[in-house]
């Protein structure tokens, strides 16, 4: 499979912060090659977490593509199998979502000292949310009624609930450079979404 066209400023930026980010960036570099088709990089972001689970350290990437008319999304999640690290899995989930699907970039913005701002100033926190209904989680249970002694097949029930995307970035986790990148990747999503 060949890899992205990494000729451009936006493809190289983003071949750059996948190998900074050091998790498995040759594996998503070749996974994202494959998703793309081809089809040229116009802007990023790439937003890596670690979360504690009692004695166990566990990391995962999420990567945001944005290209002239679709938005692709690699998750990377990697897991211990073994109690030495020896045995590692990684999983990786792709979604192409069309631009013109995505019905909604949400943004929240925290600022220190609202009393002190001047125009200009860096934002310390940052969320921001995609909402295109592309997957949705079903949670599904057996049907029942209120009579106690009833046997009879209900069906089931249950909610489905769209599985949208929401990242939140921070100063003071991520540093005001994540926070900056997030902001711009946002503003660039939404003119590209714009109806």
């Amino acid at each position: 499979m060949s890899s992205p066209s990494y000729s451009t400023t936006a493809a190289a930026d983003l071949q750059q912060d996948l190998v900074r980010a050091g998790f498995y960036p040759q594996m998503i570099q070749d996974v994202l090659a494959e998703a793309m088709v081809n089809r040229p990089v116009l802007d990023h972001y790439v937003h890596l977490e670690t979360h504690f689970d009692r004695t166990e350290v566990h990391r995962h990437i999420t990567v945001l593509v944005l290209s002239d008319a679709a938005l692709f999304i690699i998750h990377v999640d990697d897991q211990q199998l073994d109690d030495h690290g020896s045995e590692i899995v990684a999983q990786v989930s792709t979604e192409m979502t069309a631009l013109k699907r995505i019905a909604s970039v949400a943004t929240s913005y925290v600022f220190h000292q609202p009393q002190h701002y001047r125009s200009g100033e860096e934002v310390r926190e940052l969320t921001f949310g995609l909402s295109w209904n592309g997957t949705t989680r079903l949670d599904l249970a057996p049907a029942g009624c209120g009579d106690p002694a009833c046997d009879a097949d209900h069906g089931l029930s249950g909610t489905a609930q769209p599985e949208d995307l929401v990242i939140r970035v921070s100063a003071e986790a991520d540093g005001q450079n994540a926070v900056n990148k997030a902001r711009r990747f946002a503003v660039r999503l939404r003119q590209a979404t714009s109806f």
